[in-house]
């Protein structure tokens, strides 16, 4: 037997829905790691925002934030209140990717995902409210395939929300297992609007639906058949995309209550409900390819909306974090001032440093016209894992103060509804061990589609063995490439940029050519079995994120002109990073299915100094922690684009009051400590001390005043809610 007839034998199956999946969508950056040499020359170019993004940004979007009380929505009312409600249709927030033609925004990537970062800064239920219309639903849907007539009446109803959408996609026995789905579609005649047509009887049970208890217009995702051959010979006809009315007789409405949030989600239940083959959409020549186009759709939305949320909660962890921690004192001190506080503070900001990297670098590429599949599934994945460390570090620094709920805490909500952001548009889980590197490698690799292609055919072998001479060479290059870069440190590899970034691009091509080679091991020693180990799977997903978000750090930063001020957090970022592409790759040898002789042996001579990406140091994140507490420019270029009230009743906005205060007494304190005059709590009162400083000579009367307005803004900073025992009302303390 040769080895073209064995390896067709070894061909594991695909299944129709994973053919669909791998053409959805295009292929980016990912391609070049895959390569195991990447030209830096093909990372996308950015998009500026237009005149009309920034004035909504700068008018409409910080109008409605400042319109929300998170703590209102979520515990008092369980939805938004009646006026956003209103604004949101007003001003238009529910049409940003419609075309202007239908009466949207007709906004590029770059400005729908700034406009879900601003408002998740400052509520995650309004800016679910805001995202899911704008993500995969019927607008998307009906924007890339619907009818003309379709488009032309839904499209301008979804702009001004007088329509409410939702996409009906989950049901209890199908997640991201679409061939699992029991929702049927039977094509039969039935009564539509006082007539006899044709169309399809719907039994479905769906949910974790957003907007589903109020939605006027619903996108469902079903099973479709013929049985009777009412539309040809075809009887198993495949996933279909309908539009039905929120109003349609026996349809079943809950809703569900996410944890930490109070946006509209729940079950929609229908069984024999009959729609016209009108409401597919797309029309009759669209059934049966409902997977593709939710693929197709999906991509886009899942490198748009989840991360603009994550970077919108991260932003809002960093800057309250950096605040709180200088005017937060323990032992005469800020508690930024200590070890264990400033190096989570350095962690929070070179995290969202990368995240918010990798988020714009991604709409570039969206905006490019490229969607890469593989990349959104990337930026969703590891941004709402880092969001859940940066939000998990921020509730340690703030201790007590994040713990008791209220209208105070800025933090609890985006803490609560963490595992929202990670469980939806593809599960964590699923997304890091079957999704990235399982389609990443068949869509990216130079060889392994086509081979597979061949492989699948008859009559391929002499093209196969060709393709896998090439193949072969590759890998021999890839091979001399890493052995040789592991000797030299990296200092051979090709770098774009001179200084300190050269090091780190070097690092990056290291990590590319020992990326490609074990990633052709792996397939060599696994074969179609790669596809069900999603151990291995995860951790070469791993190194392929890590080195795209080390990538997208180093291009933000050229790009926007190497600013001094970032270098801390570019370091911090990128030490990190490549750290983590490391341990993964090390770990991937660790389980190989080799001997342990061997894999001690592949270890020597692709790492043959051992570790060399050391995470960041203590004294570069005790660097960093000082910069983004005094370095107001760095902080406000770390947050940009986050919702900041200058509100002094708003707790976030106290937090800024306070600092300004204190700001302003320490010359004073400073003055005093050096004189040994500090106040003793365990013997007299904060007042009475100011007032013998005053009898003695000490102070003054204005320096009193200063020290006094500190003191008192920090107070109302610091100030957590408490509830009384028998009554609604709410009391500071």
């Amino acid at each position: 037997m040769t080895l073209y007839q064995r390896l067709r034998r070894q061909l594991p199956p695909m299944s129709p829905t994973e053919e669909e999946a791998l053409a959805a969508g295009g292929v980016g950056f990912e391609r070049e790691l895959f390569r195991g040499r990447p030209d830096w020359r093909r990372l996308p170019e950015y998009h500026a925002l237009n005149a009309a993004e920034r004035a909504f940004l700068d008018g409409p979007v910080r109008t409605l934030c400042a319109m929300l009380d998170e703590w209102k929505i979520n515990e008092l009312r369980r939805d938004l209140p009646p006026e956003v409600w209103a604004f949101l249709r007003s001003e238009g927030f529910f049409g940003l990717i419609i075309p202007e033609r239908y009466g949207g925004k007709g906004f590029s990537a770059a400005a729908h995902s700034a406009v879900v970062q601003m408002i998740a800064s400052r509520s995650v239920t309004a800016a679910v409210t805001v995202m899911v219309p704008n993500s995969l639903g019927p607008a998307e849907l009906l924007i890339a395939y619907g009818t003309d007539r379709q488009r032309e009446y839904y499209l301008p109803r979804l702009a001004t929300g007088e329509e409410i959408p939702c996409f009906a996609l989950t049901g209890p026995w199908a997640g991201s297992d679409a061939a699992a789905m029991r929702d049927r579609g039977v094509v039969c005649r039935g009564e539509w609007q006082g007539k006899q047509t044709l169309g399809f009887r719907l039994t479905f049970d769906k949910r974790y639906i957003t907007l589903a208890p109020i939605a006027t217009l619903i996108g469902l995702a079903f099973h479709a058949s013929d049985p009777d051959h009412l539309l040809g010979d075809v009887e198993d006809l495949g996933i279909t995309l309908a539009l039905l009315p929120g109003d349609l007789p026996g349809l079943q409405r809950r809703r569900h209550r996410p944890i930490g949030a109070a946006f509209h989600n729940g079950p929609l239940r229908g069984r024999d409900l009959f729609i016209p083959l009108e409401q597919v959409i797309g029309g009759g020549e669209r059934i049966g390819q409902g997977w593709r186009m939710v693929m197709e759709r999906l991509a886009t939305g899942r490198g748009i909306s989840l991360p603009a949320l994550a970077c919108g909660a991260g932003k809002l962890a960093l800057y309250t974090s950096a605040r709180y921690c200088r005017i937060r004192r323990q032992f005469h001190r800020p508690i930024g001032d200590f070890d264990g506080v400033a190096l989570k503070l350095a962690a929070i900001a070179g995290r969202l440093y990368l995240m918010d990297a990798g988020r714009r670098m991604t709409l570039a590429a969206i905006d490019g016209g490229v969607t890469p599949a593989v990349l959104t599934a990337v930026v969703k994945h590891y941004l709402t894992e880092e969001m859940r460390r940066v939000v998990n570090d921020a509730m340690d620094l703030h201790g007590g103060r994040a713990i008791c709920q209220g209208a105070s805490n800025y933090l609890a909500h985006a803490y609560q509804s963490l595992p929202i952001a990670i469980t939806v548009e593809g599960a964590n889980i699923l997304t890091r061990g079957m999704i990235i590197f399982g389609q990443g490698v068949m869509r990216a690799h130079r060889f392994l589609r086509r081979e597979r292609e061949l492989l699948a055919s008859d009559g391929g072998e002499a093209a196969f063995h060709a393709l896998l001479r090439r193949h072969l060479f590759a890998f021999a290059v890839n091979a001399g490439r890493a052995l040789l870069l592991g000797l030299s440190d990296a200092c051979w590899a090709r770098a774009p940029a001179a200084g300190g970034e050269r090091r780190y691009y070097q690092h990056l091509g290291r990590m590319a050519a020992l990326f490609a080679l074990l990633t052709d091991l792996a397939l060599a020693l696994l074969g179609g079995g790669l596809k069900r180990n999603e151990a291995i799977s995860g951790r070469l997903a791993d190194a392929l994120a890590w080195q795209y978000l080390c990538t997208s750090a180093l291009e933000g930063f050229n790009r926007r002109g190497s600013p001094r001020a970032e270098r801390p957090v570019l370091d911090w970022a990128c030490r990190y990073a490549l750290h983590r592409a490391e341990q993964a790759l090390l770990a991937l040898i660790a389980n190989l299915p080799l001997a342990a002789p061997a894999r001690a042996l592949l270890r020597l001579l692709l790492f043959p100094f051992g570790r060399r990406m050391a995470p960041p140091d203590d004294a570069l994140g005790r660097r960093l922690a000082r910069a983004v507490q005094q370095d107001e420019a760095l902080l406000a270029a770390l947050t940009e684009g986050m919702a900041v009230s200058s509100d002094p009743a708003d707790p976030v906005g106290r937090l800024d009051a306070a600092l300004a205060a204190c700001r302003a007494a320490d010359p004073l304190e400073a003055q005093l400590a050096r004189r040994g005059v500090r106040f003793r709590p365990e013997r007299e009162e904060y007042a009475a001390w100011l007032e013998r400083l005053v009898a003695d000579g000490t102070l003054d009367a204005e320096q009193v005043a200063l020290l006094r307005q500190a003191a008192d803004a920090t107070a109302r900073a610091l100030a957590v809610d408490s509830f009384p025992l028998r009554r609604s009302e709410v009391v500071q303390s």
